[in-house]
C-alpha cells in the first residue's frame, strides 16, 4: 500500500500584492496560473534549488500541480502549488516559490499569497465558497492567521473561510 505525505505548509506570505513585484524595480507583473504536467514539471528539481519532490507530486492521482507565471512567459514558473478538490472544498497539500523568489536577494514578492488566492477562487468558482483548508507548522500558524485571516482551528489545520477567501481573491483577481 502507498503510504499518503501529509505536508505542514512552511511558506511565509511575504506581501500581498496584485500580482507579483519585482523587488528591484518595483514593478507589477499580472499572472496566469496554469495546471503542469509530468513532462514540464522535470525541470523543477531539488538540484535547481526547489525543495520539494514536484515529479513526485505532479503524480498523485488526488491532486493537481499549478504553477504561477508571469503573464505572457509561461515558461518561467515562478511558483508550484498542490491541490485536491475534496468535494466541499480545496486542500492545499504544498505551496513553493521558485528558488529564486526566496530569501533576501529574491527576484519577485507576491507570490505565495497569489497561490493561496488562486486555490481559494478555484474553490469559489467549484460553489466552495472559496473555502480551503492547510496543514501549518507550528510556527507560522499566526502568520498566516495575521496575513491571510485564516482560522486556526486545532492542530496543524488551518482553514481559510468565505470573508477571508474573497479578500484574497478581489486582492489578485480583480474582474
Amino acid at each position: 500500500m502507498k503510504k499518503v505525505i501529509h505536508y505542514h505548509i512552511d511558506i511565509e506570505i511575504d506581501q500581498l500584492t496584485n500580482s507579483v513585484r519585482n523587488t528591484i524595480s518595483g514593478d507589477s507583473f499580472s499572472t496566469d496560473v496554469f495546471e503542469t504536467s509530468s513532462t514540464e514539471i522535470k525541470a523543477v528539481t531539488k538540484a535547481k534549488g526547489w525543495k520539494f519532490d514536484w515529479k513526485s507530486e505532479v503524480k498523485e492521482a488526488d491532486r493537481k500541480v499549478y504553477k504561477l507565471t508571469i503573464k505572457d512567459n509561461p515558461n518561467i514558473i515562478q511558483g508550484l502549488a498542490s491541490i485536491s478538490d475534496y468535494g466541499d472544498h480545496f486542500y492545499l497539500h504544498l505551496v513553493e516559490s521558485a528558488p529564486f523568489n526566496l530569501g533576501k536577494g529574491k527576484l519577485y514578492e507576491g507570490v505565495p499569497g497569489n497561490l493561496f488566492a488562486f486555490t481559494c477562487k478555484l474553490s469559489w468558482d467549484m460553489g466552495y465558497d472559496g473555502i480551503i483548508a492547510f496543514q501549518s507548522k507550528t510556527k507560522l500558524i499566526e502568520h498566516y492567521e495575521a496575513t491571510l485571516n485564516a482560522t486556526h482551528v486545532g492542530g496543524h489545520k488551518m482553514i481559510i473561510f468565505p470573508q477571508a477567501a474573497l479578500k484574497l481573491i478581489k486582492q489578485y483577481f480583480q474582474t
